[in-house]
């Protein structure tokens, strides 16, 4: 299996975890409380939104990156219309920061 997949992979097992916040409420929130450990945006998100997130990420020191449209992104987790995810544990964020930034650079 391909890197490019092995992090979507790992985005399923993170929410079956319970380890991720969805809505943008609910992530600024996560944000905003320090519970955030990174933020995962669809590359289809809406201008507002992206910018809110990532001013709120950059602002509060939380990493972020944008990934794939949201059809991915919502077919990774099970849900449908996810344009944002935000990851809630460490391990989790570590290990998907390695798997997008060496993809990106592979």
């Amino acid at each position: 299996m391909g890197n490019e997949q092995r992090h979507l992979q790992l985005i399923g097992i993170a929410n079956r975890a319970g380890k991720c916040t969805f809505g943008e409420e609910q992530i600024v929130k996560q944000i905003q409380a320090n519970r955030s450990k990174l933020i995962l945006i669809a590359e289809d998100i809406g201008k507002q939104t992206r910018k809110k997130l990532i001013d709120k990420s950059v602002s509060y020191h939380i990493p972020y990156r944008v990934i794939e449209d949201r059809n991915t992104l919502s077919h990774a987790v099970g849900k449908q219309g996810r344009v944002a995810i935000s990851i809630d544990d460490e391990g989790f964020r570590d290990k998907l920061i390695s798997l997008l930034d060496n993809n990106i650079r592979g």
